[in-house]
């Protein structure tokens, strides 16, 4: 019996990386999976329906259930084919897995039009419109009285939340965003019987390999046998966990990697000034430091 018996899977992003572990894991725990990928090149060019595919083929050899889907969640109307999907194949749908990213790094000087729309578009909206149509899914299922027990998971990054990155402005605040969006949904859509937490993971993926700075620690090789603290695939448990019909755990943010797990809090108070009357500038100036 796997924990996740009969419960029914989206995940993003799932042909390659971090998405494919977790696709792999919600099978063999017991969820039907819908596997979608683009299967574009790291700053989003191009499509390929095969890694999608492969891992479908590979969770369906290994005795699940998993179909491909090449969607371009960056769409309203591809993230509802999405939703539909999985709906239509396997009756409903109980767990959202945003995990679809991509990048196109640029200092703010120099960073391009096309650059900063193609990962906010990938990256946050690419969060919000699978959120959108499975939440209108999840709200009409209780409205109907049935009771619904989801899951939605979305993807931050410690870029643009506790870990700002240089050269990734376009990405650290899509990130930043998909975190307070997070936020949102689970304050949101609580009273539909939906939960939203929030990861940001690291580990070895064609992205963090190909991020100035990072590639070389995360290219180190592991001797055989030893534990590889940057695979991939030691994201995914906790991802599992969030998706469980039992758990409680709603509106929370978790810095994953390796054999460590984080909560994480946001903006928070750290000192304050009060004035009983308007305030002067130079009374600002003395205060504030």
């Amino acid at each position: 019996m796997g924990t996740l018996d009969g419960r029914i899977a989206i995940v993003t992003g799932a042909g390659r990386g971090i998405g494919r572990e977790h696709a792999l894991l919600l099978a063999r725990e017991g969820a039907s999976v819908v596997v979608n990928d683009l299967g574009g090149a790291n700053d989003g060019s191009g499509s390929d329906a095969g890694p999608a595919q492969q891992v479908a083929d590979e969770i369906v050899a290994a005795g699940g259930h998993a179909v491909a889907n090449t969607d371009d969640v960056s769409s309203w109307a591809g993230a509802e084919a999405l939703v539909k999907q999985a709906v239509d194949t396997f009756g409903g749908l109980d767990i959202l897995v945003n995990n679809a990213g991509i990048l196109r790094d640029a200092f703010i000087p120099a960073i391009e039009e096309h650059q900063w729309d193609a990962v906010i578009a990938v990256v946050l909206k690419g969060t919000a419109a699978p959120i959108h149509h499975a939440a209108a899914y999840w709200k009409a299922q209780t409205k109907a009285g049935k009771t619904v027990e989801a899951s939605i998971i979305n993807t931050a990054s410690a870029s643009g939340t506790f870990m700002p990155n240089a050269g990734q402005a376009n990405y650290g605040a899509a990130k930043a965003a998909v975190a307070a969006l997070t936020l949102v949904a689970a304050d949101e859509l609580d009273r539909y019987g939906v939960r939203a937490n929030v990861i940001a993971p690291i580990a070895r993926t064609r992205l963090t390999l190909a991020t100035p700075g990072m590639g070389a620690i995360f290219a180190e090789e592991v001797p055989e046998g030893e534990f590889d603290a940057w695979h991939p695939s030691n994201i995914s448990p906790l991802i599992a966990r969030l998706a469980a019909a039992d758990c409680k755990l709603n509106g929370k943010f978790f810095a994953v990697q390796g054999g460590v797990i984080q909560e994480m809090e946001g903006w928070h108070e750290v000192s304050a000034i009060e004035s009983e009357g308007p305030w002067e500038i130079a009374d600002l100036a003395d205060r504030l430091g």
